[in-house]
């Protein structure tokens, strides 16, 4: 990366701003602004979270804000109610109070001499969220936004629940958001309060597994934020220009389609090879100039400069080349693509008709006998993680040992490759053994070696298999017309490689297995994969390389060791999944602040008995100041724990909270909330 030193703008950094609201609570805000703006006052670009500008996300906010802020922009980096330094409690994710905040935050915002009355919001996942919603509201200040990793809805592509199952996932972050709530706010910023704040937020800390458990199909909860429910700014959906990026390795890229489609403001897409972080940084490479092509954005919408942005095709795409399946990439080679869409059916992307049949995966044929779908519930431990985020091994690895716990079809080599850029769609009939079931869908590139590399996936819960907000049972044996659609992908499928499409019962620890095990049988005719086929031209890479602002400095203590592992007890057949999210033990040399985060998180599941299924999952941080003003050492350990039986999942957690060696505060969840839809 190209760090950048001088700027057209001198930069003037405010590191602690309080924000009042009208009920008295003070929000905490870091400021970058050009040092001239109260003379001469600028657009302001806000970023609007609950994770710590003081420590969680200082690291990339030192390398973004201050470069924006010397090309003449003013950025905010607030801190929600209840989460760093600022005051109040955070009762859940999205919830009305977030976005009344937050209205309020941009009329202070605008209101400040530095401000010329234009802003702007931006965010990865949490703030890209939250931008999409603030845009619904239409404040008039806000003219465009960018968003990163983030859904239109809430239910059907978040970390909750996909096709109707339960992710894994959704455990998974109520632990992560039960030790990140718990972080004090730095002494050195709010002095004696501290203590009392932080006791007041772990007196007070939701038990947000609890919630979302309770909601297990798409009710009015999770259209609550969804701007899926009113696109069009006719019926008072978004106005100001939106700007959609993710990455081929990040879960949150079906939105992208549905958003391109249906948002009748300004709009442009991007999708590279990126994990689940800012594309001027993020793997695998190609990472790319992102802070320029956003300041390109930013000065169109929010300066009026004519930046050609908005002259361009729309969508921009990465295909990755298909490469050996590994648990890690550090770079994915590919071709750039533009396209005056997104892919769907056009002169640039074709559709082609694929059947499961007696030969395998082919253009033509039948199917002419029923096929038994029966995968043990332990089938899917190589799926990966559900969203690469800590950098350790969350790439799904070789796909032989699930393919082979699943009913596969094969397509002949492709001599000459295929370009693949779109939403595969499966369309079959099956019957269900129980009044239950799951459907997973897996599409693999498979190398003349016998390599299976996972090209792209869907799910599906068949009692929610019409509609996410009408739960339908099975009736066992009787036949069920489904349709999955799997994930957006752009993929070169190499010369001489084969697709395999893997149908599978189960797929654990990604979703949570079903009330029973629930064996499928597919039946016979022409279950069919449509298949979109890129017909676009390559480009040259499309944007310059990455710059940014001087990165934090950071002392490493202790670096961080992600990492992830399968074991199997032979004798039951038990399968056990751990992982390992470990951020290390760093200090931030210019406030002298130290934190550690690390988490252990352990899934298990028998082949034949669903009550068996289990997570327990372990968040432990630290953090003090050794020397200075604010001096102080605390320690917070969390934990969740999950099982079920046929009708009730058992939910227990727990929160043991230090200073120092005093026990500061110890709660503890029992929860037994029936199983409705999954």
């Amino acid at each position: 990366m190209n760090i950048k030193h001088d700027f057209p703008y001198r930069v003037r950094e405010i590191e602690n701003q309080w924000i009042v609201l009208a009920d008295g609570t003070r929000l905490a805000a870091r400021i970058w602004l050009p040092e001239d703006a109260e003379s001469n006052p600028v657009p302001a670009i806000l970023e609007y979270l609950p994770y710590r500008k003081r420590d969680g996300t200082a690291v990339r906010d030192e390398l973004t804000h201050p470069y924006f802020a010397g090309h003449g922009y003013a950025c905010i980096r607030v801190d929600m109610r209840g989460n760093g330094e600022s005051d109040g409690l955070m009762e859940d994710e999205y919830a009305p109070q977030e976005q009344r905040d937050a209205l309020e935050v941009i009329d202070w915002i605008t209101g400040q001499p530095w401000c010329d009355g234009k802003l702007g919001m931006m965010g990865i996942s949490w703030g890209g969220f939250n931008s999409l919603q603030l845009a619904a509201l239409r404040p008039e200040p806000l003219k465009a936004i960018i968003t990163l990793c983030s859904t239109d809805d809430r239910y059907a592509d978040d970390i909750h629940y996909k096709g109707g199952n339960m992710l894994l996932e959704n455990l998974g972050w109520a632990a992560t958001m039960l030790s990140f709530s718990a972080a004090v706010p730095d002494p050195a910023l709010v002095g004696d309060r501290w203590r009392e704040m932080w006791k007041h937020r772990l007196d007070n800390m939701p038990l947000l597994a609890e919630t979302w458990l309770e909601h297990q199909h798409r009710d009015a909860y999770w259209k609550h934020g969804s701007i899926c429910e009113n696109y069009h700014q006719a019926l008072g959906g978004i106005e100001a220009a939106v700007y959609m990026v993710s990455g081929w390795a990040d879960s949150y890229i079906n939105t992208i389609p549905r958003m391109m489609d249906n948002l009748s403001c300004p709009k442009k897409a991007l999708i590279g090879p990126w994990m689940h972080k800012y594309p001027h940084f993020a793997i695998p490479d190609p990472a790319i100039g992102f802070l320029q092509e956003a300041l390109r954005w930013w000065d169109y919408w929010l300066k009026d400069t004519d930046t050609g942005i908005m002259d361009e095709p729309p969508c921009t795409f990465y295909l990755q080349d298909g490469v050996p399946p590994a648990p890690k990439y550090l770079e994915r080679p590919g071709k750039w693509v533009q396209t005056s869409h997104w892919p769907a059916p056009s002169d640039e992307v074709e559709t082609q008709l694929l059947v499961l049949g007696d030969q395998g995966l082919a253009s033509n044929g039948r199917l002419s006998n029923d096929r038994q779908i029966a995968s043990p519930l332990t089938a899917g431990a190589l799926q990966g993680e559900y969203i690469p985020l800590w950098f350790g091994a969350d790439f799904p690895p070789d796909q032989r040992r699930d393919d082979g716990l699943s009913l596969t079809f094969d397509s002949v080599p492709y001599i000459e490759g295929l370009d693949i850029l779109g939403q595969p769609r499966l369309a079959v009939s099956v019957t269900s053994t129980e009044a239950c079931g799951q459907l997973h869908v897996r599409l693999c590139d498979v190398a003349p070696n016998g390599e299976s590399a996972l090209i792209t996936y869907g799910t599906l819960n068949l009692t929610l298999r019409d509609d996410p907000g009408t739960m339908t049972p099975p009736v066992p044996g009787e036949p069920l017309d489904v349709r999955v659609p799997l994930d957006l992908i752009g993929y070169r499928l190499p010369p001489g490689h084969r697709l395999r499409v893997a149908l599978s019962s189960a797929s654990f620890p990604l979703v949570w297995s079903p009330q029973k095990r629930a064996d499928l049988t597919l039946q016979a005719g022409t279950p069919t994969l449509e298949l979109p086929v890129c017909k676009a031209s390559y480009l040259p890479m499309p944007f310059a390389a990455p710059e940014s602002a001087p990165p934090c400095r950071v002392e490493t203590l202790r670096a961080g060791q992600p990492k992830r592992t399968i074991s199997e007890d032979v004798g039951s057949g038990e399968v056990t999944v751990t992982v390992e999210d470990d951020m290390g033990d760093i200090r931030f040399e210019d406030h002298g602040l130290r934190v550690e985060q690390k988490a252990k998180e352990v899934y298990s599941s028998h082949p034949t008995d669903a009550t068996r299924t289990r997570a327990d999952i372990e968040w432990v941080y630290r953090a003090s100041r050794d020397e200075g003003d604010g001096q102080f050492a605390v320690e917070v350990t969390s934990r969740y724990h999950l099982h079920c039986d046929a009708d009730t999942f058992y939910l227990n957690a727990e929160q043991i909270a230090h200073e120092g060696e005093t026990l500061i505060s110890e709660k503890s969840w029992q929860r037994e909330i029936p199983r409705t839809a999954i």
